[in-house]
């Protein structure tokens, strides 16, 4: 009766062996699809572990990063010329905003405090820290304030009707005042042998400044045991800090010695890091505490996007090659795009945008060396400067504008 039933409605006489078949498929079809999402989400977990991990590895980074700025922190013996104010090292964003071309103006606001900060980013080789220090400035009034600054709008026009005279193009870096003005120093630091993470033993060695488009170079006493090191100028350290000189009105950087040269008649002000940005208004002679800015977190953002409102010039920085150690132990070459930057800071009063950052110094003697490979692979440049040898690595643990952060 069954079996009839089944036929005269309609149904097969297979049924149930279909049923169990299409039953079966849809079991398979499900576990397909619960495994993909297991997968799914197997996937997306991995993806959050390695972002987390990245994440973590950058806080790290940035956290020893500062611990090693503030270990090997300069003391900036800072010249006072006729107009203070322009000579106080303070940071870009001084008055409230990343404008570069109001700047000039906004420096002689006595309203506005010039509290003292300083830039500062760090690298790592095997063998080496690498910590660059950007010392900002308003106003460069080489020349007076309004003279210079007209001065260096002529001089300026009259080079783009005259450089076809000059095939050196120095011509276009002839300038006295202009708005916005940063320059700076390296400070290398050699680690000891077999105790690569303790900053305890580890030694300024090496210290290159920036004085108008110069990369003056300088060996500490510790390390001039070679013939070849003993053919730089020494810089001298107070304990772990370089002692440096910035000469009033034009900001060039060089070793500090003292003697009449760096005696201006206007006093000097001595800033040493204290972890606090000190507002030096009133003094003319003395000390005065600067803080530390990371220059990843602060300038190198804006400079990512090109032209702005802080930069009024960029340039197209291409490729990077560097060597990196990896987890393994071994070593490998790096490739980190960097494409167009922000390469001179936004300024319209004198000569216009020629003040830049870390990545747009260079040393007019150099032309032929790739723009910004002073700061983002020191450890080649230090090492063509100096003529060191094998013991001087290249091979990079952490170099965080190229991508690359300590394990």
């Amino acid at each position: 009766m069954i079996s009839r039933y089944r036929l005269q409605s309609g149904m097969p006489a297979d049924f149930n062996t279909s049923r169990g078949a299409l039953t079966s498929l849809h079991i398979a079809l499900l576990v397909s699809l619960a495994l993909a999402v297991i997968g799914v989400r197997h996937a997306a977990a991995q993806s959050r572990e390695r972002v987390k991990a990245k994440q973590s590895a950058q806080e790290k980074g940035a956290a020893r990063d500062r611990e090693v700025a503030a270990r090997y922190a300069p003391i900036f013996h800072q010249g006072l010329g006729d107009k203070a104010r322009s000579d106080y090292i303070t940071n870009f964003d001084f008055d409230g905003d990343w404008r570069g071309d109001n700047n000039w103006n906004n420096s002689q606001n006595q309203q506005i405090p010039l509290r003292a900060h300083v830039y500062y980013a760090v690298s790592e080789t095997q063998t080496h820290f690498f910590i660059h220090y950007a010392i900002f400035h308003p106003q460069d009034y080489k020349g007076g304030q309004e003279s210079g600054s007209l001065l260096s709008t002529i001089i300026r026009e009259g080079s783009k009707h005259g450089k076809r005279y000059d095939p050196t193009g120095l011509i276009e870096e002839v300038v006295l005042a202009h708005e916005n003005d940063m320059e700076g120093c390296l400070v290398v630091v050699a680690k000891a042998a077999g105790e690569e993470t303790d900053l305890g033993r580890a030694q300024v060695v090496y210290v290159e400044t920036l004085a108008h488009n110069r990369f003056l170079k300088y060996v500490a006493e510790s390390a001039r045991e070679s013939a070849a090191a003993r053919s730089f100028d020494i810089v001298r350290v107070d304990g772990t800090h370089p002692l440096i000189y910035i000469e009033p009105k034009g900001h060039g950087i060089a070793a500090y010695v003292g003697g009449e040269k760096q005696s201006p008649r206007n006093g000097l002000l001595i800033y040493s890091y204290n972890n606090q940005a000190d507002n030096p208004e009133d003094k003319r002679q003395g000390p005065v505490s600067y803080n530390l800015q990371s220059l990843a977190t602060t300038i190198w953002p804006r400079a990512r996007t090109g032209l702005n409102e802080t930069f009024g010039a960029a340039h197209k920085y291409g490729t990077i090659t560097v060597s990196v150690l990896q987890p393994s132990g071994q070593v490998h070459k790096r490739q980190a795009t960097l494409g167009t930057l922000g390469s001179a800071f936004l300024g319209k009063i004198g000569a216009p945008n020629v003040a830049r950052p870390p990545w747009g110094w260079f040393d007019r003697n150099e032309q032929g060396q790739t723009l910004g490979g002073w700061f983002f692979d020191p450890a080649a440049t230090v090492k063509r400067h100096f003529g060191l040898g094998k013991d001087f690595s290249e091979v990079y643990v952490h170099a965080p504008f190229l991508g690359v952060y300590r394990k």
